[in-house]
């Protein structure tokens, strides 16, 4: 009867071992995965933060499903308003949401790991890099691509966004006083979330008073 207790508690704990060691690799599997991803998205963005959007979009709402064409939109207004890069801000948000702290962590590096290696070896061997004309011309071409990325990008997210009347007149105002004036983009976000929740609060009213 002692043996038979023994052997059971053995492989209750073998069990319980067993479950612990797959849950601690499924979560290191899971942010091994933030990186590389976000790693492939840096490598991959030309451009700046922006350009990275139709990236995430394919990567990380339609492929891996970790955030909402929402989430990535609300990401990119609260990391215009933050210290920092843009991209940076929106890997941090991406990998906290999925695994936390650490994941935010990890996706944060990834995303700035082929930037670095790329800009120290240009740093080392070619000083007169930007100059080149092949390279001038390059990049030329790249922006072109980039401007046609993001334009994809937008009307794919404008679904999101665009819900109703308010929603467009809001976009309408914004676009054109971001073109007429230089305002800073900060006073914009800040300036559409105050008129977003007064707008939320008089429907919420309106619809409790009929």
């Amino acid at each position: 009867m002692r043996e038979a207790c023994f052997i059971l508690n053995n492989q209750l704990d073998n069990n319980l071992d067993n479950q612990s060691g797959g849950r601690s690799r499924k979560r290191f599997d899971v942010r091994l995965d933030l990186f590389l991803t976000f790693c492939k998205i840096g490598g991959l963005t030309f451009g700046g933060g922006y350009a990275m959007l139709p990236m995430l979009q394919r990567e990380v709402v339609e492929g891996r499903q970790w955030a909402t064409e929402a989430e990535i939109m609300d990401y990119y207004a609260i990391g215009q308003c933050l210290p920092g890069l843009i991209a940076v801000n929106v890997a941090v948000f991406t990998g906290n949401k999925v695994r936390g702290p650490l994941g935010g962590i990890c996706a944060a590096l990834g995303v700035v790991f082929p930037s670095m290696i790329v800009i120290t070896a240009i740093a080392a061997f070619l000083t007169s890099f930007a100059e080149l004309a092949a390279v001038q011309s390059a990049f030329a071409g790249i922006r072109v691509c980039v401007l046609v990325l993001i334009a994809n990008a937008i009307m794919k997210l404008r679904k999101a966004s665009l819900v109703d009347w308010r929603t467009t007149a809001l976009f309408a105002a914004v676009f054109l006083l971001s073109i007429l004036t230089k305002i800073s983009p900060i006073a914009y976000v800040v300036a559409a979330a105050l008129l977003g929740a007064l707008i939320q609060y008089f429907a919420a009213r309106g619809r409790q008073t009929s």
